[in-house]
């Protein structure tokens, strides 16, 4: 076992058991391209990264396909030389976002399927009304924050979604609190008018 391993062995909550030295010494070996200090970072905020990308797009494989997008995109900086300057999972977090916009991007221009066509699902639950009115209040959320702006939407998902910390968001995005402030204030009013829009 090795010592990134020993440390993330001792408790779930894996981001929580390493210092900060040794959360460096960990980062620090990972941009020398260390296998198991990859490996390391990657059992540390694979879920997390999945659970961010899956509450913003709602789609099991896309959440899948973009999660290993965004490690590979990791790898790729790594070796370029262009990995992150200060808050790695605030670096982890702008890549998952930017990924799922792009997502949605090339998803808009995409011609739309007829719902008459689409293959028919089966139920895995025993109140199939009540889990598509929880889809559909769900897709609605999802597509509100998608006509925020991105900033926007990227502080109401780390705040909202992932449960960040006014703080730790500005740590992740590299502003300050008062501005994660505005920009939540923002989101949230801009938020309450679309979903208002729509019961109208």
């Amino acid at each position: 076992m090795s010592k990134w391993q020993a440390y993330s062995s001792q408790s779930v909550d894996d981001t929580a058991i390493m210092s900060g030295s040794e959360e460096a010494q960990l980062l620090a070996a990972a941009q020398q391209f260390d296998a198991e200090a990859l490996s390391e970072l990657y059992d540390r905020y694979e879920a997390k990264i999945y659970t961010y990308i899956y509450r913003r797009c709602g789609e099991q494989v896309v959440a899948e396909d973009l999660t290993a997008q965004v490690f590979l995109k990791m790898l790729e900086s790594i070796r370029d030389g262009k990995s992150w300057h200060s808050s790695f999972s605030g670096w982890l977090y702008r890549i998952a976002h930017n990924l799922v916009i792009d997502h949605y991007r090339r998803r808009d221009r995409q011609p739309s399927v007829n719902i008459d066509d689409a293959p028919p699902t089966a139920a895995d639950v025993e109140d199939p009304v009540e889990t598509a009115e929880m889809n559909i209040d769900a897709e609605r959320l999802r597509a509100a924050i998608r006509r925020l702006t991105d900033d926007q939407s990227e502080v109401i998902s780390l705040r909202f979604l992932e449960g960040y910390s006014i703080a730790e968001v500005a740590e992740m995005v590299g502003r300050s609190e008062g501005a994660v402030k505005a920009l939540q204030y923002r989101a949230v009013a801009a938020l309450r008018s679309l979903l208002y829009e729509e019961t109208r």
